[in-house]
């Protein structure tokens, strides 16, 4: 519950802060205001898309090593239910032990391989978004805005600087 609630702060005090600069600005010049939407930084930027594709070279042979794997799963388990009912107790024995720890092993592996991959993605991810501050920061000194916010509710596109950040991300 505390984390919740500390985790909210910096939004509200971002928010506090933009009203006292508007309160004290008031008498001499309107706040100015810009906001950038992230997430398309994350996903549309040339940046982003060369990452993905980076990641997805770096991981195929892994996944595809997976998948037989699997294949091979299912079908090692598929044999093992007909001929189960044949088998000497000794036998179906041992075989229902290779499938468990074949299994085990199945269900390791994809997970070592997802923690590997989300791991990747955040280093990737974190990359562009220190290149993408950096900019933003810029642009925000550049077109002298007062506070620049990456989440909202409803944002009018007059202050959305997404796509000059974009832009700039790119070259």
């Amino acid at each position: 519950m505390l984390n919740t609630v500390t985790a909210s702060w910096p939004k509200h005090l971002a928010l506090l802060a933009l009203c006292a600069c508007s309160l004290a600005q008031a008498q001499t010049a309107p706040s100015r205001i810009g906001y950038v939407f992230t997430e398309r930084l994350m996903t549309e930027s040339k940046l982003a898309k060369a990452a993905d594709a980076k990641i997805e070279a770096e991981f195929s042979k892994r996944q595809k090593s997976i998948q037989d794997t699997v294949t091979r799963f299912k079908s090692m388990e598929a044999k093992f239910e007909t001929e189960a009912p044949t088998l000497p107790e000794l036998e179906r024995t041992r075989r229902a032990r290779e499938l468990l720890d074949l299994e085990k092993d199945v269900q390791r592996t994809q997970r070592e391989f997802r923690e590997d991959l989300i791991q990747r993605k955040s280093e990737e991810r974190a990359n562009i978004a220190q290149k993408a501050y950096k900019l933003i920061e810029q642009i925000a000194e550049q077109e002298k805005l007062d506070i620049v916010l990456q989440e909202s509710a409803w944002t009018s596109p007059r202050i959305d600087i997404t796509d000059k950040i974009l832009k700039q991300l790119d070259k």
